[in-house]
């Protein structure tokens, strides 16, 4: 079996999860209204720097990735810069599974 399948379905309900959550931020606050909270402590610059280090990593990884598989890579860094995480989320619910070494 391979272990990329089994977080399948963990990935979907966090997805889910996350997607609802954004939808309720953005309905209540707008999309730039999300960011205004990270502006104004140090707190809030501190999970954005996370934010963007974190996304940072996976942009990178996801480009590899995607290059390596002979996929085209814009589409995802795209959306991930427009969405955040739920980007990285719907590369690995759909990309994330496929091997190009036989299973063991």
């Amino acid at each position: 079996m391979n272990p990329s399948k089994s977080w399948r379905p963990l990935l979907i309900i966090t997805l889910a999860a996350f997607s609802a959550l954004t939808a309720m931020a953005l309905w209540h606050h707008g999309y730039w209204g999300i960011f205004k909270p990270l502006f104004e402590s140090f707190a809030g610059a501190q999970v954005l720097a996370d934010l963007v280090i974190a996304l940072s990593l996976f942009l990178v990884w996801m480009w590899r990735d995607a290059k390596a598989a002979g996929r085209n890579p814009w589409p995802w860094l795209l959306l991930t810069l427009a969405t955040g995480s739920i980007g990285p989320l719907i590369y690995l619910i759909f990309n994330g599974a496929k091997k190009s070494s036989p299973e063991a």
